[in-house]
């Protein structure tokens, strides 16, 4: 609503490529709104708006736009006929000079200081990366309880995790159905296969600063001083399929001709099938390449920062009632592990990392609202489905209810009907919560049970059946 200013931005030569994913139904809808509201407030827009897929190929579709709509139309509105046949510097033969890429960070080695005592500066908020504002806020609270869901008769493995909060204060207060943020932890052995390939003291100390010239544009990313074992394992990303680009910069950084040539290639357009067939399906990391794949990589500590993507925080569905427990946050964790080709376990990071956490261990938590929440109205009826893991917002919502019926004494009448179809493969392996979800249905929270068991018949069944 409210008028617009049709020359707001009068003199203002824009393009937009628009970032989404096509298993959406609003694909790329911020980037379109962008592009059409940037014209109608005065702007002159240089192109058509480009668009990325990410459930296909991403930076392949910005290179497309980038070579073939994006430069010609700079070139023809900017550039004036026949500069470009200017001659250009040629480029060393083998794409990388003797001088290593420019870096925004610099590193300190802080040697009054051992590993046990490396203590995090006082950062002021707002000199905080927005991107890594979790770092410094996420709280160390510890695990009170964690068991597995499934039986011994199912292969796989879906653990059920307790973390007290009551210390914690105002930081992780929550409510039903929010999101926990749980920071992962990279395995020691990952950790020290990295160090070891470039020649890192997992024991050192330094402090991270931007370099000269960086001061305004890169703010603190991550708490130092640390060591480097903490960096390693907390905040870089060692085992996500870093990109094509990253493996272009990873190649400047090569003294071997073979893996230089073996990276630019996979990082080229030519190169997009073996890249994805070699890396993102085999489920290659940073680590990997390093480590294992091209080990005459050579890089000093503040170059791998600037060049390893951060190790993200993975959201869980909160799966208890904060009416019911509110000193603790309840999580369902499904432990990813997916066998590859050549009989190796390809592990996910964070669901090993807390299955690995037994109990009085600590995991680094912090809580993020959502908009998925009961009717405010106690007395209209629920239907919920939650297929595998799925059921963890079921399980809070079901608390919840349970809450209202017996603490707020709205009676039987005033609280509505739940339903909830829960899915999977039998009720003797994986039927999680079963004997809470009995429970409710027999102290009347649960009007009615439905469960789809995929394995038990011929033909399969799913809960959307």
């Amino acid at each position: 609503g409210g008028d617009v200013d049709a020359s707001y931005f009068n003199g203002l030569v824009y393009s937009v490529f628009a970032l989404g994913n096509r298993q959406y139904e609003h694909f790329c809808a911020m980037g379109k709104l962008t592009d059409v509201a940037l014209g109608r407030c005065g702007a002159e827009r240089l192109t058509e708006a480009g668009t990325g897929d990410d459930d296909s190929d991403l930076e392949g579709d910005f290179e497309n736009w980038k070579d073939n709509v994006m430069w010609p139309s700079l070139k023809r509105r900017f550039v004036a006929e026949g500069a470009m046949d200017k001659k250009v510097a040629a480029a060393p033969a083998n794409g990388v000079g003797n001088d290593l890429p420019e870096c925004q960070y610099v590193v300190e080695y802080v040697t009054d200081m051992s590993p046990g005592d490396a203590k995090a500066d006082i950062v002021k908020s707002d000199e905080i990366h927005a991107s890594t504002r979790h770092y410094f806020t996420a709280m160390d609270c510890p695990v009170k309880v964690s068991r597995e869901l499934r039986t011994d008769k199912d292969p796989g493995s879906t653990v059920h995790m307790e973390i007290d909060i009551s210390k914690a204060g105002d930081d992780l207060r929550y409510q039903t159905a929010d999101n926990l943020g749980v920071l992962p932890v990279n395995d020691d052995d990952v950790v020290e296969a990295v160090a070891g390939a470039l020649g890192y003291d997992l024991d050192a100390v330094f402090r991270l600063k931007p370099s000269p010239g960086h001061e305004h544009k890169h703010a603190a990313l991550f708490p130092t001083p640390c060591t480097i074992r903490e960096c390693l394992a907390r905040y870089c990303d060692l085992a996500q399929a870093p990109r094509r680009s990253d493996l272009k910069l990873l190649a400047s950084y090569a003294k071997d001709p073979m893996d230089r040539t073996a990276l630019l290639r996979m990082s080229s357009k030519e190169g997009k099938a073996e890249y994805r067939e070699k890396i993102v399906n085999a489920h290659v990391g940073i680590a990997d390449i390093i480590a294992r794949l091209c080990r005459s990589i050579e890089m000093p500590l503040e170059h791998f920062i600037a060049a390893c993507p951060r190790l993200l925080p993975r959201y869980y569905t909160i799966s208890s009632s904060s009416s019911m427990h509110p000193d603790a946050i309840h999580i369902t964790v499904s432990v990813v592990k997916t066998e590859m080709e050549d009989g190796s376990l390809h592990k996910g990071v964070c669901s090993h990392h807390l299955a690995g956490i037994v109990e009085n261990q600590t995991v680094r938590v912090f809580c993020r609202d959502s908009s998925f929440r009961l009717p405010t109205d106690p007395s209209r009826p629920v239907i919920m489905i939650g297929p595998g893991t799925g059921i963890a917002p079921m399980r809070a919502l079901l608390q919840e209810r349970s809450h209202q019926r017996k603490k707020r004494r709205f009676g039987k009448g005033n609280v509505g009907k739940n339903v909830l179809y829960f899915g999977c493969k039998t009720p003797h392996q994986d039927f999680l919560y079963e004997e809470e979800l009995k429970e409710f249905e027999k102290e009347g929270t649960l009007s009615n049970l439905r469960v789809a068991f995929s394995r038990t018949t011929e033909k399969k069944v799913y809960v959307q059946h």
